[in-house]
């Protein structure tokens, strides 16, 4: 085994980067995704909050409540409470974007399959987002929630100033903060086999875990859908690469043959074929993303 992120695995020098410019247009489609349901927010406040307060009784019968106690134990602790809202405000941007790169750069054939999963992740969260828009505990103020990352003045909040009207403040479920956080571990894994590294990355989506609770952006419930998404996205982005790869396949067998002619071997003994010579596995079949 290897002993560094650029060597992990072996270098992907035999398979080319996609297009930087098609990896940025996919980038302005979710931020137009997210802009366009950004805009309702005005118009679904009331919805939003009556689902909150939903939520917190849901928890309460579960007796899985544990928000209210970890943000009232960040705001008796003002160090604790500006270094989580900090945390909460600029890591799930820096170290997401930070191993998005390094795939790119270093790593293309985990890029493929990573950046897909990534990109349904957000397309799930948003459906969501348009489907139940969720206030996040912070604004049940009457509940006893505080909003830590606004009392400790923490740096780029999204709670309040010009910036607040660019965020969704009705997006607590599910949390893409620790579906980031998970996706982001999953790569960190897969790139490298130092310890630290794979210490690193277990720990940050639990501590992503107590940030977005302390400072009272989620709810337990959000936390957990954020995992599921990821579940689901990993399904999905395999169940499509799969079919990609099946198609390409069925392609190549009946497309080019004239009628009766040529090899008259069947569509399951192709695949039979392709599976027992092929090196790569059909998660690394290029996507439409891959232009």
């Amino acid at each position: 085994m290897s002993d560094g992120l650029a060597s992990a695995g072996g270098n992907d020098t035999g398979l080319a980067r996609p297009r930087l410019w098609t990896q940025a247009l996919v980038i302005f489609w979710l931020l137009w995704l997210y802009d366009a349901i950004n805009n309702l927010s005005p118009l679904r406040q009331r919805t939003a909050l009556a689902h909150a307060a939903a939520m917190l009784r849901v928890e309460r019968v579960l007796h899985i409540n544990i928000e209210l106690s970890l943000n009232l134990w960040a705001r008796a602790h003002p160090l604790v409470g500006l270094v989580l809202s900090n945390f909460y405000d600029s890591a799930h941007f820096v170290v997401t974007l930070a191993v998005v790169g390094w795939l790119w750069y270093r790593r293309p054939n985990m890029y493929r399959p990573l950046r897909d999963v990534l990109v349904l992740i957000n397309v799930i969260g948003m459906a969501v987002f348009w489907l139940y828009p969720l206030a996040p505990p912070r604004m049940l103020t009457t509940a006893g929630f505080v909003d830590v990352v606004t009392a400790s003045h923490a740096v780029g909040s999204f709670h309040t100033g010009v910036l607040a009207s660019q965020a969704n403040e009705y997006a607590a479920m599910p949390s893409l903060h620790i579906a980031w956080a998970v996706w982001s571990a999953i790569g960190l894994w897969m790139i490298t086999d130092r310890r630290w590294v794979r210490v690193a990355a277990v720990l940050y989506p639990a501590l992503a875990v107590v940030a977005v609770m302390a400072t009272a952006n989620h709810f337990l419930m959000d936390v957990l859908g954020g995992g599921l998404t990821v579940l689901v996205a990993i399904a999905m982005a395999f169940y499509l690469r799969r079919m990609q790869a099946w198609v390409k396949i069925k392609m190549a067998v009946v497309g080019p043959q004239p009628a009766g002619r040529g090899d008259n071997r069947s569509l399951a003994e192709a695949v039979t074929h392709r599976s027992s010579t092929s090196l790569d596995p059909p998660l690394v079949e290029r996507s439409p993303l891959d232009r």
